[in-house]
């Protein structure tokens, strides 16, 4: 069999295949060559989920004759006079126009701001037209018709209309982070018209835009380097989460990027503060020298390589982490307007009864504290240790200890316990509502991080030993690890075939039960690679630690106990959010409570 040449049609249809992949990679090809010629107002329109329709119309710089004859060439562009070394524009590569007109009906109107008129050029199927003058503003419009006519086999794999609108969709909201300087306007029959007018300078402005305001008030400043790389941008609230990673948008040299390096840094960054299957919400913005980035991966532009990814990797995770310790405590407002709207104003009496005092089902009140309390006694809260047996009721602080308090610590004086779970704490401008158990869940967890960094955990014996029956696998998954969970002090050996013989428990978590907590962690181990990857995990076994080891739902405390929990969060970092992601306290303030009783 013999070697031809293939004809300049199928090699543009084929190259196609690579940078066309669904109406929304041309939309986005079409938006960069928009931002490239220097547009401040960009207007998308598309129908049928863009197959049928779609037109982009900018106002930048245009393109004269000659330049527009060549636009829909293969391999002509005006943006690579450096090399692939020095990439500084979006478009590079010469194929976007090419490969469109390839499988689609393209037709590109073009006027300079110094021409008289605008010239038009037709691509039907890889058929070029001859140029012909045509009367236009400044600018480009592009305008896409009948995708993938061309190609029918193409069509069969494109996604319903409203899934390709939504693709289209999120290509315009990535660019509109980009480039808050440009007016973005997106219409078309198959949409209800989304409008990002331009905010200049104000860039968390214009991510409020897409995103929404809710971020605006739950995100954290962003702005570090490291050797000759900068990070800007915001890191959403841990407790300020999403179900996908549809919020995280990343830019390198301000082209937005899908990359998996700086995916996985944020799941780094946001470790242990995230339930599990919940996304981090986040913009960041990477700017370094174009040589040390190669953006010529793959012809759709939308991965990268970077010549020193781990030191991207920990500039990301060292900035967001030392942010999130700076300014992350903070509870997320939608927590509180969630709060709010739950609340139901009113009440309506139950019917009329006839009532005698004998027949009423109220108390005389009595500080006789009603249940006995739990035989724990947890170590983290020094000489304030959580009583092992009935307590007598301690009275209230005097006025000017609460006032000092209150003005000084940032989460207040606690004032009651209510459901034996919840602190209602008052601060100066409000008050906070503490989840109990979680917030010493984090306390626990982070005292267990410092003494295992610094190698220290210290174990405590068991009066007598306990032991776990385990299915024979567990055992031997343990066992592997044995000399592993001695760190975090926890000491076991074989016991049989299928038994664990539990001999030291770490002290800080005080009395736990042993045998819950090593069933547990054996099933943890069971889901990792047994192939010495628990050290890189450490963290995360104390943390299924701590969660045995904190103070439980159900227990009373006394106000002493609350307080001093309240001042341990205050100095803790990360105590905003449990060790699974869920919120610790949330913040209710004055003016939302009068709110509720129309004061306000």
């Amino acid at each position: 069999m013999s070697i031809k040449l293939l004809p300049e049609t199928l090699i543009n249809q084929i190259a196609a295949g690579e940078v066309i992949e669904r109406p929304a990679s041309a939309a986005k090809e079409l938006i960069e060559n928009a931002v490239d010629a220097g547009a401040s107002r960009i207007e998308i329109a598309t129908s049928g989920g863009g197959k049928s329709l779609l037109r982009v119309t900018d106002n930048g710089s245009g393109m004269q004759r000659a330049d527009l004859e060549l636009a829909v060439r293969r391999h002509c562009t005006s943006k690579l006079d450096n090399g692939l070394d020095d990439i500084r524009t979006l478009g590079f590569r010469g194929e976007a126009l090419p490969s469109i007109g390839s499988v689609a009906k393209l037709s590109i109107t073009s006027r300079t701001r110094d021409a008289s008129d605008g010239s038009e050029v037709v691509v039907i199927g890889g058929k070029v037209s001859e140029l012909r003058p045509k009367a236009a503003n400044p600018g480009t419009i592009v305008e896409v018709r009948d995708l993938f006519f061309a190609t029918p086999a193409r069509l069969k794999f494109l996604k319903s209309e409203k899934a390709e609108a939504g693709a289209i969709t999120e290509v315009v909201r990535r660019m509109a982070i980009a480039f808050p300087n440009v007016r973005f306007t997106l219409s078309g029959t198959d949409r209800s018209t989304l409008e990002f007018p331009a905010t200049g300078d104000d860039k968390l402005g214009r991510i409020a835009q897409v995103i929404g305001k809710d971020f605006e008030e739950n995100a954290i400043a962003i702005d570090a380097d490291r050797e000759e790389i900068r990070l800007t941008g915001y890191a959403g609230l841990p407790v300020f989460n999403r179900g996908n990673a549809a919020h995280q948008f990343a830019f390198v040299n301000g082209r937005p990027v899908a990359d998996k390096l700086i995916s996985s840094a944020l799941r780094g960054a946001y470790a242990e503060t995230i339930p599990s299957g919940r996304y981090p919400v986040a913009v960041l913005d990477i700017s370094l020298d174009p040589a040390l980035v190669d953006v010529n991966v793959h012809p759709a532009k939308s991965d990268v390589r970077f010549r020193d990814p781990g030191l991207v990797r920990g500039l990301i995770v060292g900035a967001i982490r030392e942010a999130l310790a700076r300014d992350g405590d903070r509870s997320s407002t939608t927590a509180a307007r969630a709060m709010m709207s739950a609340f139901h104003t009113g009440y309506r009496p139950p019917p009329a009864q006839n009532w005698t005092p004998a027949a009423s089902p109220f108390r005389p009140f009595s500080s006789e504290p009603q249940g006995g309390l739990r035989e724990t006694v947890s170590p983290m809260f020094g000489d304030m240790a959580i009583p092992s047996a009935r307590a007598e009721p301690v009275a209230e602080p005097a006025e000017e200890r609460l006032a000092e308090r209150i003005e000084s610590h940032p989460l207040g004086a606690a004032r009651a316990q209510v459901h034996e779970n919840y602190i209602i704490a008052q601060t100066d401008d409000g008050m906070v509502i503490v989840d109990q158990h979680a917030a010493h869940e984090r306390l626990v967890f982070e005292d267990m991080r410092k003494a295992l960094h610094a190698k220290t955990i210290a174990s405590q014996a068991l009066l007598i030993p306990e032991i776990a029956d385990l299915p024979e696998e567990d055992c031997d998954r343990l066992m592997e690890h044995a000399e592993s969970l001695k760190q975090l002090g926890l000491h076991y050996e074989r016991f049989g075939p299928g038994a664990i013989l539990i001999r030291e428990t770490p002290a800080m978590l005080g009395e736990i039960d042993a045998g819950a907590l090593v069933r547990e962690l054996a099933d943890e181990i069971g889901e990792w690679d047994t192939s010495g990857t628990l050290n890189a995990r450490l963290e995360h076994v104390a943390a299924t630690m701590a969660c045995h080891g904190s103070v439980r739902s159900g227990r009373r405390l006394r106000i002493e106990e609350m307080n001093a929990l309240l001042r341990q969060m205050e100095a803790t970092p990360g105590s905003g959010q449990c060790n699974h992601g869920r919120p610790t306290y949330i913040r209710l303030k004055l003016a939302d409570i009068e709110r509720l009783f129309g004061r306000s």
